[in-house]
């Protein structure tokens, strides 16, 4: 068994097939999200393996928090709104950026 496995006991529902993962696991690979799905691997070995299969990567959960999606929702309602500007190019960007920090007094 390798160095960081950690070792949980589950027992199997013989009418359905069903296993329940214990709380700390399901929590810990984001299986208690919605969508969340687990891949069966059967190994030549008889291993059998279990694979959090995600909605998302899990590099970019942070983009599924709770709280990110309520800015996306924000920032959604402002494009709606018309409370956004466009341009032409990066320098202008960035000049309007620079004129707008220093009218706040942060340059």
């Amino acid at each position: 068994m390798a160095d960081q496995a950690r070792v949980h006991f589950v027992t199997l529902s013989s009418s359905r097939g069903s296993i329940t993962l214990p709380a700390e696991v399901r929590h810990r690979h984001h299986l208690d999200e919605p969508g969340a799905q687990v891949q069966v691997v059967e190994r030549d070995d008889g291993v059998i393996e279990l694979h959090p299969l995600l909605p998302h990567r899990s590099d970019q959960a942070w983009f599924w928090t709770e709280r990110w999606q309520t800015m996306e929702r924000e920032a959604q309602e402002d494009i709606a709104a018309g409370k956004v500007e466009t341009f032409d190019s990066a320098d202008e960007f960035m000049a309007d950026l620079e004129r707008e920090a220093g009218d706040r007094g942060l340059v």
